[in-house]
C-alpha cells in the first residue's frame, strides 16, 4: 500500500475549496492554510508533497512564500493560482502558474501528478538552525 501524498493548499478565500475535495477524492491528503505565515508553520511540522497557493496572499507575497518554502526544501513543487487575466509574474520560483478558472480539473491534475513524479529530495524540511549549520 502506498502513502498518500500531502498536498498544502493555501488561499485565504474559499475557492480552493473545489480543489481540495477534488484532490481527498483522488487520493490526495490535503491541508489548508489561509495565510503564508500559517503555511511555513506547517511545512515545518508536516510532511508536505507538494504546495498549491493563491498568488495573493493577505500576509505577505507569493515570491516570499515560494522563496521560504524552496530555501527549506528546494525540491519541492509549488503551483500558484492567480485570479489575473494575464499572469507576469514571471518572477516568481514556482513550479506553475495557472489562471484561475481557465484550466480544467483534469489539466491540474495531471500537472500535479508530473510534479510529484518528478520531485526529488527530502520530504520534510529542515529545521532552521541545521540549516544555520550548514551554511556556516
Amino acid at each position: 500500500m502506498t502513502l498518500k501524498k500531502t498536498i498544502l493548499c493555501v488561499d485565504d478565500e474559499h475557492s480552493l475549496s473545489i480543489e481540495k475535495i477534488m484532490l481527498e477524492t483522488r487520493g490526495y491528503r490535503v491541508m489548508t492554510c489561509k495565510t503564508a505565515l500559517e503555511a511555513l508553520d506547517v511545512f515545518q511540522r508536516c510532511s508536505v508533497d507538494l504546495v498549491l497557493s493563491n498568488l495573493e496572499l493577505p500576509d505577505t507575497t507569493a515570491n516570499e512564500l515560494v522563496t521560504g518554502l524552496k530555501s527549506c526544501s528546494p525540491q519541492l513543487p509549488v503551483i500558484l493560482l492567480s485570479n489575473h487575466r494575464r499572469i507576469f509574474h514571471t518572477d516568481v520560483p514556482a513550479d506553475l502558474l495557472l489562471r484561475k478558472e481557465s484550466y480544467a480539473p483534469a489539466e491540474l491534475l495531471e500537472s500535479i501528478r508530473i510534479l510529484l513524479t518528478k520531485r526529488r529530495g527530502p520530504r520534510r524540511s529542515q529545521p532552521m538552525m541545521a540549516q544555520r549549520a550548514q551554511a556556516s
